[in-house]
């Protein structure tokens, strides 16, 4: 295990010396475009970070409470397939929640659920508010557009997270 461990720093100084030689070249977008790069994996470490204190959390309370016993999703509604978005529950604290997105949990503010709810049903087509989605998601959340894949309004992902959206609230009139 030691030879793991030095063998990660000696590939982190390899990379760090590649990229401050490559820094020079670049131009003003392509620096912009790796601190946008940068912040956005800083970020998805911290999601990580933090499904994998959920991960843990949750198998120690069914360690707790026996095996008889087996953990509920709160607000929970499944698609099939990889097709994005396929399931959705709020955090443990009632403070936001929490989209699955390809195998990873993303966390999202009850504001921020609230704004997509609100945009899914937003009149127009079908398209029009995949627009709207997108443009919001490009703006406010660009780490959840890099962590789907989805490059434009047409990604059929985004209708499966409109459908998430609607299927588990509503609106307040």
């Amino acid at each position: 295990m030691a030879k793991a461990k030095t063998t990660k720093p000696k590939a982190a100084e390899m990379l760090t010396k590649e990229l401050k030689g490559l820094i020079p070249k670049l131009d003003e977008e392509g620096l912009a475009f790796l601190v946008k790069q940068a912040h956005v994996h800083l970020y998805n470490m911290q999601v990580d970070a933090l499904n994998q204190t959920i991960i843990n959390d949750v198998q120690r309370k069914n360690a707790s409470a026996g095996k008889t016993k087996t953990t509920k999703t709160v607000k929970t509604v499944k698609t099939s397939g990889n097709n994005g978005f396929s399931d959705i529950k709020i955090s443990e604290t009632g403070s936001g929640y929490h989209l699955l997105c390809n195998n990873t949990w993303i966390a999202f503010t009850s504001g921020e659920v609230t704004a997509m709810v609100k945009i899914a049903y937003g009149e127009g087509t079908d398209l029009e508010v995949r627009g709207r989605l997108h443009a919001w998601l490009n703006r406010e959340r660009n780490d959840l557009l890099n962590a789907a894949g989805i490059a434009n309004k047409f990604d059929d992902k985004l209708k499966t997270l409109v459908s998430l959206l609607k299927k588990n609230f509503k609106l307040k009139k």
